[in-house]
């Protein structure tokens, strides 16, 4: 329990942003399980998840390095046309 309501006020953004945070990662996911398990390979669907990606890594959701990790596995299967 907070001490003072700054701190009360602090806890109630952290549990708002960690759940709007918790389903950007779960979309993010997702997206990246489609595009790896998918039967037919979609340059669209590749680059609407890099999208997501760079946005989830520009608003600090997700570290740049992890975003660049994600983004480069997604690039290779581009890349490769399969899976």
């Amino acid at each position: 329990m907070a001490n003072t309501r700054s701190a009360a006020k602090r806890a109630g953004q952290t549990l708002k942003r960690s759940l709007r945070n918790r389903s950007v990662v779960a979309r993010l996911r997702t997206m990246q399980k489609e595009v790896h398990s998918s039967g037919t390979l979609s340059g669209e669907q590749i680059r609407a998840a890099i999208a997501a990606i760079d946005k989830a890594a520009k608003r600090g959701i997700i570290h740049r390095n992890a975003a660049n990790r994600r983004k480069a596995r997604l690039n290779s299967v581009l890349r490769s046309g399969t899976k």
